[in-house]
C-alpha cells in the first residue's frame, strides 16, 4: 500500500488504497478527511489558526482556515461531495509553557473546529491537547487514524 508523507504546512489528497502520514505534530493539528463513497481522503498538517491574522498572507496550507478550505476543494475536484466528507483531528499540544496567552495548540484546535463547523463537516473523533507530540497514519481503506506518541503509546481513532 502506498504511503504518502505529508510535511509541515502540507496537504495530500489520495484515492484508496493509500496511507497518509504526518510526523511530529506538536502544537500543529493534523486533519484527516474521508468521503467513503468516492473513496478519496486527505490529510492536512496545519501550523497556525488563521491566514487573515498573518501579516503577509503566506502559504494557505499553513493555516487552519485556508488549509481546510483547500483540502475540501481538492477533494470536490476529485469527485467528492462536501456533505459526505467526515474528518478526524489530532494534535494541538501545548509544547511549551509561556502562560495562557501563548497556547497556540489550543488556538489551532479551536480554529480547526470552527472552520469545520462552518463548512458543516462532522468530526468523527479527535485526540487533541496535552503536552506531547504525535505522529499520524491515516488509512483510506477504512478511515482509521493511528495516533502515535512517544509518551502516550499508540491509539486508534
Amino acid at each position: 500500500m502506498e504511503k504518502i508523507i505529508v510535511g509541515i504546512a502540507d496537504l495530500a489528497v489520495a484515492h484508496n488504497p493509500a496511507v497518509l502520514v504526518t510526523i511530529g505534530l506538536g502544537s500543529c493539528v493534523g486533519i484527516s478527511f474521508i468521503d467513503p463513497v468516492a473513496k478519496v481522503g486527505a490529510l492536512a498538517h496545519i501550523v497556525l489558526p488563521s491566514i487573515e491574522q498573518a501579516r503577509n498572507g503566506g502559504d494557505p496550507l499553513k493555516y487552519a482556515d485556508s488549509g481546510i478550505e483547500k483540502a475540501v476543494s481538492m477533494m470536490i475536484e476529485r469527485g467528492c461531495s462536501q456533505r459526505r466528507i467526515k474528518c478526524k483531528i489530532a494534535g494541538g499540544a501545548s509544547m511549551f509553557s509561556f502562560g495562557e496567552t501563548m497556547n497556540i495548540g489550543e488556538k489551532n484546535v479551536e480554529a480547526v473546529r470552527q472552520k469545520l463547523d462552518e463548512l458543516d463537516i462532522q468530526i468523527l473523533a479527535s485526540d487533541t491537547g496535552g503536552n506531547h507530540g504525535r505522529t499520524l497514519e491515516f488509512y483510506l481503506e477504512n478511515g482509521i487514524m493511528i495516533v502515535k506518541s512517544a509518551f502516550k503509546g499508540i491509539k486508534e481513532i
